[in-house]
């Protein structure tokens, strides 16, 4: 028997561009997600967190305003030329490049260290058992950052993701059908 041009089922329809933009970004933020989560657990396994740059002293290598990846690693493991992050009692914790290794006892390290942008050395050394080294640095992405933590903007994003979600789980006109 024959199979006419009439019995052939018809191709399907091409999804229209709001369908695939929609699905594209879905997949992207899912992707984003993914690399999200990612990043946290290796944060969490690698002792590794963000620092944002509010002042001038480390550039032109760190300007202000920008945010940098610092993993904590023992003291003793420094060398001059290192850009790091020690914490000190009663101030805020300070990021400068080390200059010049003084005592190494035990696992304490005594150092000094001075910013990039600054004439003179830090007034005194600094001693620490454990400091944050810099990894690498992203200018411009302190404000970026800080943004987000705004309650207007964290409002935004929430209700985007529910529509998106919602809109994702929506029941389509085509799937009712089959």
């Amino acid at each position: 028997m024959a199979v006419t041009e009439d019995a052939r089922p018809a191709p399907p329809a091409r999804p229209s561009l709001l369908r695939r933009l929609g699905d594209w970004t879905l997949t992207a933020l899912a992707a984003a997600g993914a690399l999200c989560i990612v990043a946290v657990i290796a944060a969490l396994a690698f002792n590794i967190t963000l620092i944002m740059f509010s002042t001038g002293s480390m550039s032109p290598a760190i300007p202000a305003g920008s945010a940098a990846v610092v993993r904590e690693v023992p003291a003793t493991e420094i060398s001059v030329g290192d850009v790091v992050t020690v914490e000190r009692p009663n101030a805020l914790p300070i990021t400068h490049r080390v200059t010049e290794i003084l005592d190494t006892s035990g696992s304490q390290v005594t150092f000094t260290m001075q910013g990039d942008a600054n004439d003179q050395p830090d007034p005194a050394p600094y001693t620490a058992d454990t400091v944050r080294l810099v990894l690498f640095s992203v200018p411009g992405l302190a404000p970026v950052i800080s943004g987000l933590q705004d309650p207007v903007v964290l409002g935004v994003i929430t209700v985007l993701a529910a529509v998106l979600v919602t809109w994702a789980f929506w029941p389509r006109g085509d799937r009712a059908r089959s």
